[in-house]
């Protein structure tokens, strides 16, 4: 006769299972909450959509980093200030993305630098050129351009004809994430950007001068730099201004001018890390730093029913980009 086994240890085993398994959910859940809260201290991020501002995310999603986003902002908002079409944008885009995966290097194959790896020695500018985003990405539009029927190209061939790389079809498979990328900073799509919110102060004239190099002297918008009409309580029934850029488009400025606006309040998202950026309002919508999950909300973002009466409120044309303190 066979001796019989004490059930005890197995129940002790799956006890210790069972409890292992609570505790693994219960971190899971954690860190999911703290993504998609921003509140928290979960790591900054941002995803590229082709669906419109305070839409749902039904299209395709491409997502970076902070850094990423901000070089991929700059990239677009260069192809749009110089009234270029979507497809040069993409082309663009997606060059970036094999040359540095959007990343501003200091090194590469022999000389190459940047985000497309130009060279010193072939004539693409200065080692200090090269690295300024502004600079590099202009400089490719602008040998792009010559390329005769360069809109009508296979990517991979436009793309070549202005690199010369060794291996001319690897640009071929970022065409799908550039074109989302484009939606999202050049045309009808969105970015939101997750995260906690800056901690130090944000300079408006830092932020000015930025969108003055790459728009240049926009004749579609007026810009300014100043403390606006939108405040915050700093105890004792004060009020304290915060510090703004307004960019407000011109009249018949037409859809150049609404094509700038949305590349404007992209590009601000995507650089509010690293300029301290708190607060962008377009149209009728308003993305906050640290809050809503990261995403786009009505009414200047705060959900008040009547967008007029927020002090954060963009009227008809306006990009209102908010400064930390």
């Amino acid at each position: 006769m066979s001796e019989t086994r004490d059930p005890r240890p197995r129940r002790r085993r799956l006890l210790r299972a069972a409890v292992g398994m609570l505790v693994l959910l219960a971190v899971i859940g954690y860190f999911a909450v703290q993504h998609d809260s921003n509140g928290g201290g979960g790591a900054p991020f941002c995803v590229a959509s082709a669906d419109p501002v305070g839409g749902e995310e039904t299209s395709e999603t491409y997502e970076m980093s902070p850094e990423q986003a901000a070089n991929a902002a700059t990239i677009a908002a260069v192809g749009v200030a110089k009234g270029l079409p979507d497809r040069a944008v993409t082309i663009a885009l997606a060059t970036a993305m094999q040359e540095s995966a959007l990343r501003n290097l200091d090194h590469g194959d022999r000389d190459s630098l940047g985000l497309f790896q130009q060279r010193p020695s072939m004539g693409w500018g200065t080692p200090a050129q090269i690295t300024d985003p502004v600079y590099s990405a202009g400089i490719f539009y602008d040998h792009l351009v010559d390329v005769p029927g360069y809109s009508r190209l296979p990517l991979t061939v436009a793309a070549q004809k202005v690199q010369r790389s060794g291996f001319p079809q690897a640009y071929a498979k970022h065409e799908p994430d550039a074109t989302v990328l484009t939606a999202a900073f050049a045309g009808g799509g969105t970015l939101n950007c997750g995260g906690p919110a800056p901690t130090g102060p944000g300079d408006p004239e830092e932020v000015r001068a930025d969108l003055i190099r790459i728009f240049g002297k926009d004749g579609t918008h007026t810009m300014s730099a100043q403390g606006g009409q939108a405040g915050r309580n700093t105890g004792g029934g004060q009020v304290a201004l915060e510090a703004e850029v307004t960019l407000t488009e011109k009249k018949n400025g037409g859809e150049d001018a609404t094509r700038r606006s949305r590349a404007m309040a992209h590009w601000a998202v995507a650089n509010s890390k690293a300029m301290g950026i708190s607060r962008v309002s377009y149209g009728r919508h308003g993305w906050i730093a640290g809050k809503d999950r990261g995403r786009w909300q009505d009414k200047g973002g705060t959900g008040t029913k009547d967008g007029a009466k927020d002090p954060h409120h963009a009227g008809p044309g306006e990009v209102r980009i908010f400064m930390a303190r």
